[in-house]
């Protein structure tokens, strides 16, 4: 009995072929799914055979058989020894990309829904939406969001066309003032990355929050650009692992961010790096302007490539080289400060997405006693982060995390390692 159901195998199920599986009731082409099933295979051509067999033998020692076949290993059958652990540990790429084209749908839906929205306000026609489209506001939380300078400058629509679309905007969304008890209940809903240190979790009230903008300042070789590149890897993770299954978009000013490194990471927490890699978006911004247009760019991509961590490494690295001398001093704060504002909008349109930015240190040739180092870029940058957290040497490995300034966390320190696979306490 057992070998003529070895030989209906052998004969009708070959190594790749689709087959029906009762147990989910539906075809399974390839995949990971297909391998862990393969206990279950039934083609239509073996139902009939099996068919066949039941009436011509007795159904309980065909029961018995199969169930003894089970045990030694149904996979041994079709494929020869170690090829089956290879199969188990094959991408599931159909199923993948099935995922991955229901998340763009949802995407898509959203940005539908939220051009839907803008194209419905009063007084916007087709010319008005075309403009409106074209300079980025996409949503009625771009618009109510943005200083109306600003979306005359980059949509080129009249003061009063401007000022009735934020009106109507803000009404829709019901933006006024609220009790202490809803934004209560909004903070709930906030959730965080792991930076992979449980340490420094612990520091920073369980990770790297959403709707804030994060500032990490320190000296060279202080971690900030590794945590970046954690960040990076872990914005990906499951929720319930400390990620928000979102991807991340980084801006590079000083040429220091490396794939190679984002693989050891992904690697040492058994990700796929090559899903990773393609679910980090880059950009590499070459001076003050360019690292400008890009924060402005990005807004195009949150929704569609399901953005969910911004990076910026380092901020202030163009300006300190651009804006030379106390006479450009002024106007280089106001465009920082601009752009920081930029950045800070992104946060109030996007809930769910989480800003951080490395700073650069500079010396105060004032100081005599204590620490003569503080964070370049004056009050502005200081005020425009939510959360700063200087960085600092320990010893061999270990640096030293403390929060200098945060709206509802306490100043205290967390000690944290760099190893080669990534950030460990």
């Amino acid at each position: 009995m057992a070998k003529a159901i070895e030989v209906e195998k052998q004969e009708i199920f070959k190594k790749g072929d689709p087959y029906y599986c009762p147990e989910c009731q539906r075809e399974h082409k390839k995949g990971k799914i297909y391998n862990q099933h393969l206990k279950y295979v039934m083609t239509p051509e073996k139902e009939k055979s099996e068919e066949n067999l039941i009436e011509k033998d007795d159904n309980e020692e065909l029961e018995k058989d199969m169930q003894a076949e089970s045990k030694e290993g149904y996979m041994d059958d079709f494929y020869p020894e170690g090829e089956e652990n290879e199969l188990l540990d094959e991408i599931s790429e159909e199923e993948m990309l099935a995922e991955g084209e229901d998340e763009n749908e949802d995407n898509a839906n959203q940005i539908e829904e939220c051009l839907e929205a803008v194209k419905n306000l009063p007084g916007v026609g087709d010319a008005t939406f075309r403009k409106l489209k074209k300079a980025g506001f996409k949503s009625l939380e771009s618009l109510a969001f943005t200083p109306p300078t600003i979306i005359q400058q980059e949509s080129g629509l009249g003061e009063k066309t401007v000022a009735s679309l934020i009106k109507a905007s803000m009404e829709q969304l019901n933006i006024g003032f609220k009790s202490a008890e809803e934004v209560w209940e909004q903070r709930k809903n906030i959730t965080r990355i792991t930076t992979g240190s449980q340490e420094l979790d612990n520091l920073l009230g369980g990770g790297i929050e959403t709707g804030s903008l994060t500032e990490l300042f320190g000296e060279f070789r202080t971690g900030k650009t590794q945590i970046m590149h954690q960040l990076c890897v872990n914005v990906q993770l499951p929720r319930e692992k400390g990620g928000l299954e979102g991807g991340a978009l980084y801006i590079d000013t000083e040429g220091t961010f490396r794939p190679e490194r984002i693989i050891q990471m992904a690697e040492a927490l058994d990700l796929d790096h090559q899903k990773i890699l393609k679910n980090i978006i880059f950009g590499r911004a070459y001076n003050s302007d360019h690292q400008i247009l890009l924060i402005k760019e990005a807004a195009n991509l949150i929704r569609e490539k399901n953005i969910k961590l911004i990076i910026v490494d380092s901020l202030i690295g163009h300006f300190r080289s651009e804006y030379i001398g106390r006479g450009t001093l002024a106007n280089r704060q106001q465009i920082i400060n601009q752009h920081l504002h930029d950045l800070l909008r992104l946060c109030d349109i996007y809930v769910d997405l989480a800003v951080v930015v490395s700073n650069q240190v500079q010396a105060k040739p004032d100081v005599f006693y204590g620490n003569p180092l503080q964070a370049a870029g004056g009050n502005v940058v200081a005020h425009g982060s939510t959360i700063r957290v200087y960085l600092r040497k320990g010893k061999g490995e270990q640096r030293i995390a403390k929060i200098v300034d945060a709206p509802h966390l306490p100043e205290g320190e967390a000690i944290f390692s760099i190893t080669e696979e990534g950030i460990k306490d």
